[in-house]
This record gives structure tokens, C-alpha cells and sequence, in this order.
């Protein structure tokens, strides 16, 4: 397994003392952290030792799958820029309502209501207090969200063996699909009947107001690529197969957060340049920083998910034969080199680019630290696992 995650998490070598600082001075400048929070050891503790919590910080636990209490190390990741519970709670209200509005979570809006996503995209978009556009944002994420949790988790049916026709059908709706005149009507009938379908095209509507067409060109590629995830997830559950780690974080690093994150430079007003955006460089950033979060999202939602489904912990103690705590240990580590190398990458880049392109990957930053936030809050991660 170690050569496989040193290959994924190659990074830059010799970052200059000076780089660094220039991108410390981009944070500042924007309000944000200029210091990630200390962070869990270099390597994973002992056996049965749980890794020691950093200055001011307390570990997170929760039941784990062997029925002892599964310590979260802390993780090298920035604390939120802001937090302001009104806005928050203006999105999440507003939000609920337009769930109710296109079919998604019926039966379940009080609960959704209380998993609070409205504060998640407050916590994550700082340079912006318009509760619309945080809005907009906020329907894209749990337009991405009703997929796995009506589709994939919780749905009334949430067979494998679907989950690729039902997929072709949201890309046609993501990216409008051209058909001959007497067949069209039968597909519109199909959106009208499937609510993650309704949300999928009322969020990019929505999105179309404040985003430019190569701005919500580039959501729809971050969710066609995030559909092949979930396709590569459903061949697992499907066969029966337990993925290798390093399969998984490939996986990972297709099915993570970046299709949430894309929308850090329309909800704040600006366009990062097409040229700077498709940069080989830039792009491998943006995507280990979506990797990192996605792991920060696996070892939270432990507590909530099945002990049988796949996720990072549950893998290496398969793999490694260790312990779940010792598995924890790893992953988070894992997710802390990736860290290292977006905060390395981003000085770098930040040097070197144009002034969208640092307020740019001052926002991926931010958008981080009020994950974090609020995957560290939200009764999502409390609550018992669904069955």
C-alpha cells in the first residue's frame, strides 16, 4: 500500500521559505488563517495508542465498526474564516424550502433541516454574505448529495445494478440532452417524475444567474466525473468486491468535493481565467484539496455509515491488518500529506499567478477550514447509522 499512496501523493519538493510567505501574506490579506491548526503526528501512532490532540484542540470520537470508542486524531486543516448563524440559518431555511419545492427528501426535512447545510456553504464561502448567492451554491451541493442518499444509501431502492442507468439519465439533465422532437416528451416525462433529476436542472438554472457559461460548463465536467465514481462504487456493492487502498483513493479523488468547490469563484463575484483554471498544475491542487476534504468527510461520517460500507479507515485495518483506531491513525495522516502538498502547491502558485488566480486559492482554502467546521458540528455525523 505504501508505494501506491506515495505515488498519489507526490507533491513539490525544495518550496521556497519565500513562497510560502507570500501565500501567508494572501491569507492574511484576506482575513483567513495564515497557520494551519497543529495537526496529528507524521506517522501513525503505536498500536492501541491514541495520537495526542494539538494545543486547544480536543479529538473527536465515535463508535467505530468494533464497538470501542474510535478517536479522530486532530487533522492539519485551517478553522473557518467566519461564522455567522443567522446567514447560515437564513440558507439552510431557504434551502429546505426549495428541497420540498423539487421532491428531494420527502419524508425527511425536518431531518434535513437539522443536518444544516445551509451552514456548511455559509461557513465555506466567506467572501460573500448574499444568503442568494450562498443559496445557489448550497442547491448544487445537495442537488450532489440527493444522489447518494436517494440513489445509492437510502433511497426505496438502491440497487447497484441502477445506479448506471439512473446516472445517464442525471448527466442529460446536467448536460442538456438534444433529442429527435418525438422522443423528447418521453424523457421530460421521466424529470418530471424523479425529484434528483428536477433538482439537478432547477440548481443549474439557478446557477446560470450569477455563473458564466464557462463557469457552469465547468460544474457539469466536476459532475460527469464524479458520476463515474459512483458508477466505480456501484460495481463494488454490486460484486461483492472490496477495493484496494489504492484503488479507493483513486476513487476518492474522482468521487470528492471538488464539484462543490468548483463554485468558490461565481459565488464570489469573479472568474478565475480559463487559462489559469485548466492549468495542469492548478487543476492537481484543486483536486488533492477536494481529495483531503472527501477523507475529512470519511473519517467523520464513520459514527453514521454502516460498518460494512467502504471507506478509507475500514480499508487499510482490512488491508493492513491493524486495528480501526491504528486505520484512523493512517488515514489521517493520508489526508494531512495531502494537505501539505495543497498548501505547498498553493504558495507556489499563488507566486507565480495572476490576483484571481490567489483569490482564488485563497477561497479553496477557506472553503477547507468551514468544512471542517462544520463536518466537526453537524448532527449528520451524530446521528445513528442508517440501516
Amino acid at each position: 500500500m505504501a508505494e501506491a499512496v506515495q505515488g498519489l501523493l507526490a507533491g513539490p519538493t525544495g518550496l521556497g521559505t519565500s513562497a510560502a510567505r507570500l501565500f501567508r501574506t494572501a491569507l492574511a490579506e484576506a482575513g483567513l488563517p495564515s497557520e494551519a491548526p497543529a495537526a496529528a503526528p507524521a506517522s501513525a501512532p503505536p498500536a492501541g495508542q491514541d495520537a495526542a490532540a494539538g494545543p486547544g484542540e480536543g479529538p473527536e470520537s465515535g463508535e467505530g465498526s468494533e464497538g470501542s470508542s474510535v478517536v479522530v486524531p486532530p487533522l492539519y486543516c485551517p478553522d473557518a474564516e467566519r461564522d455567522d448563524p443567522a446567514l447560515g440559518e437564513e440558507v439552510n431555511n431557504r434551502l429546505v424550502e426549495w428541497a420540498e419545492e423539487v421532491g428531494i427528501f420527502q419524508g425527511r426535512l425536518e431531518r434535513l433541516r437539522s443536518h444544516n447545510f445551509g451552514r456548511l456553504f455559509m461557513l465555506a464561502h466567506p467572501d460573500t454574505d448574499d444568503p442568494e448567492r450562498i443559496l445557489i451554491a448550497a442547491k448544487c451541493g445537495l442537488s450532489e448529495w440527493a444522489v447518494d442518499d436517494h440513489w445509492v444509501d437510502e433511497g426505496e431502492d438502491t440497487s447497484p445494478e441502477l445506479i448506471g442507468s439512473r446516472l445517464a439519465m442525471a448527466h442529460a439533465v446536467v448536460d442538456p440532452v438534444r433529442l429527435p422532437a418525438r422522443y423528447l416528451a418521453e424523457f421530460e416525462d421521466l424529470v418530471r417524475k424523479e425529484p434528483v433529476l428536477r433538482a439537478f436542472r432547477s440548481c443549474l438554472d439557478h446557477l446560470a444567474e450569477i455563473a458564466s457559461p464557462t463557469q457552469v460548463a465547468r460544474l457539469r465536467h466536476e459532475l460527469a466525473v464524479m458520476f463515474v465514481g459512483y458508477n466505480q462504487e456501484a460495481e463494488w456493492r454490486g460484486s461483492g468486491r472490496t477495493p484496494a487502498v489504492w484503488e479507493y483513493l483513486l476513487h476518492r479523488y474522482e468521487n470528492a468535493f471538488y464539484p462543490c468547490m468548483v463554485l468558490i469563484d461565481p459565488v464570489g463575484g469573479y472568474e478565475l481565467p480559463a487559462a489559469e483554471f485548466a492549468d495542469a498544475r492548478v487543476r492537481r491542487t484543486y483536486l488533492y484539496a477536494g481529495t483531503a476534504n472527501v477523507l475529512l468527510n470519511d473519517l467523520y461520517s464513520m459514527t453514521k455509515e454502516d460498518p460494512t460500507d467502504t471507506n478509507l479507515p475500514n480499508l487499510i485495518a482490512a488491508e493492513d491488518n491493524c486495528s480501526l483506531q491504528e486505520a484512523v491513525n493512517r488515514a489521517a495522516c493520508i489526508h494531512d500529506e495531502l494537505m501539505h502538498t495543497v498548501e505547498a502547491e498553493c504558495a507556489l502558485l499563488s507566486a507565480a499567478g495572476s490576483p484571481a488566480l490567489r483569490r482564488y486559492l485563497t477561497g479553496l482554502w477557506a472553503w477547507m477550514g468551514g468544512s471542517k467546521e462544520w463536518h466537526a458540528t453537524s448532527p449528520r455525523y451524530r446521528e445513528a447509522p442508517v440501516k
